[in-house]
């Protein structure tokens, strides 16, 4: 593998660890994407930041949840918990960089046969400082800065999965919405058909079969309320718990019936393959091959001897009193060196094993770059088979509720009979339902895309924790 470009150890900006290239377009160019009209889709890209980019769906209510997720979310905040520790464990890296000072005093007495009991009075400062000569220490801080800025980056790859989640959810949601309406006003419909078969057959117009026919297809619009209303209810349940709230506070979502948000067209496409070098996840994998490099030279560097030096700066005497005194100074200076001359390839194989772990970290990166582009790939595609579905859908729906309209009208005078109205009704429900069910899927695509691009995010943007 080709030795890596790195920056400075440490920094968010270090180049990326792995001899990959990436595309220079993506595989489904924006020009290939099939035109549709969505019914809501605006033609032109809302006039907002990419970093926000829940707020060209242009739906207030998706905004104020995905803001109150990032608020209140419990693994945002064990997220920014765990930055706190990686710096404070920087910091215990770079502390021991400096000379350590101590303090010290004793009182001690003491007899010893028939001698009179004496007493010893001391008290002192001690001083080590390890000049790093190896660079040991060094290596050390350089690991710890790494692993505070990948548990920064990690902090805003919680913030981008977050709101992802949350934005897909919503949208579930509402797409639950709108074939719960759908399926309602289809009973409603098959109701008054029911009621007209009813006539037909006190009058002697239609058999019972009809009606029977009539009833069950009824029941079965009736029988996909319920199942309807429990989906909806576990997804504002679970919309409420991405919020930091208890699930009984999602009553309010479910009170309220709006739309499936949908985005401005070809925003998202705009962005070429590189945006996936921005990406908090692939900074994450970046900043563990710096920890993973630094730890490498921190075992190498364990080998070679140590050099400390030491002192000592104290007062002893028998009585409180002459503490105080010259003759009481004592004074102590150290140098040593210590290496060590047999310990049975253990720092050699420490050294190895950490080789191994930087290894590790850098294929690391690459399964995590090569993981981004399937996810920008799979995307795309499924937005382009969505866009094309919603079209033909969109054409669908509309001739199934006209086909239904003139069987409901052709039948109530006679002039067919009920089997055609049944036939036309079930296929009106069914082109709706999937018309929802893929303008839910068109949008959730737009979500799915944004997560693949990172969010948005941007180091150079990213807040400090």
């Amino acid at each position: 593998m080709a030795e890596p470009a790195l920056a400075a150890r440490g920094e968010a900006n270090a180049g990326a660890p792995s001899s990959l290239l990436l595309p220079a377009q993506w595989s489904l160019a924006p020009a290939e994407m099939p035109a549709v009209d969505a019914g809501r889709i605006s033609s032109e890209p809302a006039p907002t930041e990419l970093a926000l980019w829940w707020r060209g769906f242009g739906d207030r209510e998706l905004t104020a949840q995905v803001e109150q997720a990032l608020q209140a979310s419990t693994g945002v905040r064990s997220a920014l918990a765990a930055v706190e520790q990686a710096r404070a464990l920087r910091d215990v890296a770079q502390a021991g960089r400096w000379p350590e000072v101590g303090a010290s005093a004793s009182v001690q007495r003491s007899r010893s046969g028939d001698a009179a009991v004496g007493n010893s009075w001391r008290a002192g400062l001690d001083a080590a400082w390890d000049p790093d000569l190896a660079g040991r220490q060094r290596a050390g801080i350089h690991a710890g800065e790494a692993e505070w800025q990948a548990a920064r980056y990690g902090l805003e790859q919680a913030r981008v999965d977050l709101a992802s989640e949350v934005a897909l959810s919503y949208i579930e949601l509402r797409g639950l919405q709108a074939r719960l309406a759908i399926a309602r006003a289809n009973l409603a419909a098959q109701q008054d058909t029911l009621q007209i078969t009813d006539w037909r057959v006190q009058a002697g117009l239609a058999s019972s079969l009809d009606l029977e026919q009539a009833r069950a297809a009824t029941e079965q619009t009736r029988a996909q309320i319920p199942a309807l209303r429990t989906s909806l209810s576990k997804t504002a349940h679970a919309l409420a718990l991405l919020g930091g709230q208890a699930p009984a506070d999602a009553q309010a979502l479910l009170e309220t019936v709006r739309p499936v948000p949908l985005p401005p067209a070809g925003l998202v496409l705009l962005f070429p393959a590189e945006t996936l070098r921005q990406r908090a996840d692939l900074r994450v994998a970046e900043q563990r091959v710096l920890a993973a490099l630094a730890r490498v030279e921190q075992a190498d560097a364990a080998r070679w001897p140590s050099f400390q030096l030491a002192g000592s700066l104290g007062l002893a005497a028998t009585r409180p009193a002459d503490l105080f005194e010259l003759s009481s100074l004592t004074r102590t200076l150290l140098a040593g060196l210590s290496a060590s001359l047999f310990d049975g390839g253990a720092a050699r194989a420490q050294v190895r094993a950490q080789q191994a772990a930087l290894e590790q970290s850098r294929l690391g990166y690459e399964a995590a770059l090569l993981g981004a582009l399937q996810q920008v790939e799979d995307a795309l595609a499924a937005l382009a088979g969505d866009r094309e579905r919603l079209t033909r859908l969109q054409a669908a729906a509309g001739a199934a509720a006209n086909a239904e309209l003139l069987a409901r009208q052709r039948y109530a005078s006679g002039l067919i009979d009920f089997r055609t109205v049944l036939d036309t009704q079930r296929t009106l429900l069914s082109a709706q339902s999937e018309l929802e069910t893929t303008r839910a899927a068109f949008s959730a695509d737009h979500v799915r895309l944004y997560l693949a691009l990172g969010g948005g995010w941007t180091p150079d943007a990213a807040p400090q924790p």
